[in-house]
């Protein structure tokens, strides 16, 4: 009868590696941990929105109510006597502040078509006029818030008025009322809506832009 030699255990024999006891973790802890990274990235995202705020308000900005050439406005609003915020809701009206022809031949920011531009030149007394010229900013701002102010004195400060007549011309305007003109007086839906949009748009302007435009 054979005897085997009891083998040592693995644990006692010289150079076995010893295999470190798992600690043990609560559950507490592992929700501890998980709280600090949620408070820690909520943190971070807190901070960067706070960061980039101003930059996407201002790009959304850019894009639904755009703002440029608010020192010419300025200084035309000053000029002239038309409100800054005005003019602005105008030319986005017209334009959205893009140079462009329409197909009827207006140009600009203010959208100035040939006969109202001859007009313009002939009221303040120019000479030297270029259709060309309407593409230049300063040279549209200045032709444009010049008609404004124009309409403004010949319908007594009537905004709707000149607006409507700055849309759809001054002979509609007089047959509609003229200086007593009110919104709802307006027969042309477009013209109507250009108003609506105009004045609705103004409120925006003095709102948004209150500084730049110098509206105190």
């Amino acid at each position: 009868m054979s005897t085997r030699r009891a083998t040592a255990p693995a644990a006692a024999r010289p150079g076995a590696r010893r295999t470190p006891p798992r600690r043990s973790v609560s559950r507490a802890h592992v929700v501890r941990r998980r709280v600090i990274a949620s408070v820690v990235a909520l943190t971070t995202l807190g901070l960067a929105g706070v960061l980039l705020y101003p930059m996407l308000h201002h790009a959304v900005k850019e894009i639904t109510l755009p703002l440029r050439h608010e020192d010419i406005i300025r200084q035309q609003a000053a000029e002239k006597g038309v409100p800054a915020d005005l003019i602005a809701a105008v030319i986005y009206s017209e334009s959205r502040f893009r140079d462009q022809t329409s197909h009827a031949g207006a140009r600009g920011l203010m959208q100035i078509t040939p006969s109202t531009a001859k007009l313009i030149e002939k009221l303040s007394g120019g000479q030297t006029f270029k259709f060309e010229d309407l593409s230049n900013p300063d040279i549209n701002i200045r032709y444009g818030t010049f008609y404004l102010r124009y309409l403004m004195d010949k319908f007594d400060d009537n905004v709707v008025a000149a607006l409507a007549a700055y849309n759809a011309g001054e002979t509609n305007v007089v047959a509609w009322g003229g200086s007593d003109l009110e919104l709802d007086d307006i027969p042309f839906p477009e013209t109507r809506g250009y108003v609506e949009d105009v004045l609705d748009k103004r409120v925006e302007y003095a709102r948004h832009y209150r500084d730049e435009l110098g509206l105190g």
